[in-house]
């Protein structure tokens, strides 16, 4: 049933309306149906009248209403009646730098994405969004929020294509520590030996992928037994210290230079695809590069916990060797 819309006087309305006469100086308009009143935030009486009169025709005529919405955006911004999904995309790639810029680079190639791309945004519907969602992962949900609200904030959208309760939960996959018999399946499996070393720092330094991958034998002091080096996310100094098992592992590593020089040229995702295919080859699930991380936060709490009490079984050095992975 159409709604149609009649135009009122705000003050001769409110007559007996306890307000001032200056701030009742505006038109109102109030449906057929309905008894509440609406102000056009105007004035003017010709201002009003153009307002009421696209409110009816938005009634009479709803399945034009797009349309007459993409007339009026031509007319006042051209470019924003034509801005496609991929536009955005692309305009918000620009605004970053870094290790940034290919983590966007990677997710805006999203095949989840692939139905928004040519999409104009005027034209998007919750159902497109919500398509996009279930066809995608927890990365598309993650990213598709912060292109959807650059678009929003940049005012390419009037409205939210999506309202933020409507969004699906993101729901992250369970995380948890490489144990130690997944790590000597790893390593017994790993035939490249700089490889095997890798993993072997991983567990025994906890640091993170790049971080370890990068490392040099500049990095390290023979003297005082330590590894110290900045870290590629935060820009701080970690410093680890190391015994003779590890010793051991740094002494198969160039003495010069990069301890790792081809596992540092490569993308940190290819890392990971490497690690995924080697797990595959020794039947374990669930874990990643960042999981042994993990393994090694968890032993070091355990250890320092037992230090703590004073336990006989966990002497400094014994403490120390727990927490590198030996105990």
């Amino acid at each position: 049933m159409p709604v149609w819309f009649t135009l009122q006087n705000q003050k001769a309305s409110h007559e007996k309306s306890v307000h001032s006469v200056s701030t009742l100086r505006c038109f109102l308009h109030r449906a057929h149906h309905h008894r509440q009143l609406a102000s056009l935030r105007t004035k003017d009486k010709a201002d009003a009248l153009r307002l009421l009169h696209v409110k009816n025709e938005a009634a009479h005529q709803p399945a034009m209403n797009l349309q007459i919405a993409q007339v009026f955006l031509q007319h006042g911004d051209p470019a924003l009646a034509a801005r496609t999904w991929q536009q955005v995309m692309d305009t918000m790639i620009t605004t970053k730098s870094g290790s940034n810029l290919l983590r966007w680079q990677g997710a805006v190639r999203d095949k989840a994405l692939d139905s928004l791309r040519p999409r104009k945004l005027i034209e998007t519907t919750a159902e497109h969004f919500l398509a996009a969602l279930k066809a995608g992962t927890v990365s598309t949900n993650v990213y598709l929020r912060r292109i959807h609200n650059y678009a929003v904030n940049m005012h390419w959208l009037s409205w939210p294509v999506l309202p933020k309760p409507n969004w699906l939960v993101v729901q992250h996959g369970e995380k948890r520590a490489t144990t130690f018999e997944e790590h000597q399946k790893i390593i017994a499996r790993e035939l490249n030996p700089a490889t095997r070393a890798y993993y072997e720092l991983l567990w025994h330094l906890g640091g993170a992928q790049t971080d370890v991958a990068t490392l040099t034998a500049e990095d390290i002091n023979w003297n005082d037994h330590t590894v110290a080096y900045q870290r590629a996310k935060t820009g701080t100094t970690s410093l680890i210290s190391f015994g003779d098992e590890v010793a051991v592992i740094l002494k198969t590593l160039p003495s010069a230079g990069q301890l790792f020089p081809a596992l540092a040229r490569i993308h940190e995702r290819h890392r990971a695809k490497m690690f995924i295919k080697r797990l595959k080859t020794v039947g374990i699930t669930g874990i990643s590069l960042h999981s042994y991380r993990y393994a090694w936060a968890e032993r070091a709490m355990e250890a320092d916990r037992s230090c703590r009490r004073g336990d006989p079984v966990f002497p400094l050095t014994a403490c120390e060797n727990h927490a590198a992975g030996r105990g």
